[in-house]
């Protein structure tokens, strides 16, 4: 069997997806890309103007724009700018920064078609229902339940969130851990560090009791 098939062949029999082309213009991991070729996980696809992809996976198609980079991930398409269309009767997500979209029904097919641009994602839900969630630092968030973040975009409809969520840092302007600033202004802070400044004048200059640096008499 492995004397008989191409190598080709037998990479995309046992490839998570393929890639469809018409190999001007499509780049897989920074090297163009053929007709047709096999993707595996962490693969990156790019697109570049007038240039158009498909990948193709179990139960799943996504339709790649010109203009368009994309990590293919198994059970989910990491959308770095660009668009996307996807089918799906397996649940295939769309990540793009902080924002996840995932069919409402992992067994129903679902048509929807996401667009990434100028840090905004817009999401249209061609065929079924599908769900906006959004990440979020901020600590009151997280201790809320995860479906706070979360919003459904029924069939016909289109909706859009900001690509960079909020992080919710908790530090302070100029300080490089959180409640830095607050401790080095206490008043044990600045006693400490005038005593610090005292201790090594005295042991430079003025505590000693030998002989000067720099003596008259050898």
């Amino acid at each position: 069997m492995v004397v008989i098939l191409p190598g080709s062949l037998m990479a995309q029999d046992s490839a998570a997806a393929i890639l469809r082309s018409n190999g001007i213009g499509v780049l897989v991991n920074r090297n163009p890309a053929p007709a047709s070729a096999a993707l595996f996980s962490n693969d990156l696809v790019e697109t570049q103007k007038t240039a158009v992809a498909r990948i193709e996976s179990s139960g799943s198609t996504a339709d790649v724009s010109s203009e368009t980079m994309v990590q293919f991930e198994g059970s989910e398409l990491a959308l770095d700018h660009g668009s996307l269309s996807v089918n799906t009767s397996r649940g295939l997500r769309v990540r793009v920064g902080c924002v996840t979209v995932t069919p409402v029904s992992a067994e129903q097919w679902t048509h929807y078609d996401v667009l990434d641009r100028d840090g905004k994602v817009s999401v249209s839900a061609l065929k079924n229902d599908v769900y906006i969630d959004a990440r979020s630092g901020n600590l009151q968030q997280t201790k809320q339940s995860a479906h706070s973040t979360r919003v459904t975009v029924r069939e016909g409809e289109q909706k859009s969130r900001e690509e960079k969520c909020a992080a919710g840092d908790l530090r302070t302007p100029g300080s490089g851990l959180p409640g830095l600033g607050a401790i080095m202004n206490s008043p044990w802070a600045i006693g400490a560090g005038l005593a610090g400044v005292a201790t090594m004048i005295c042991l430079g200059l003025l505590c000693r009791n030998d002989d000067p640096i720099s003596p008259t008499k050898p």
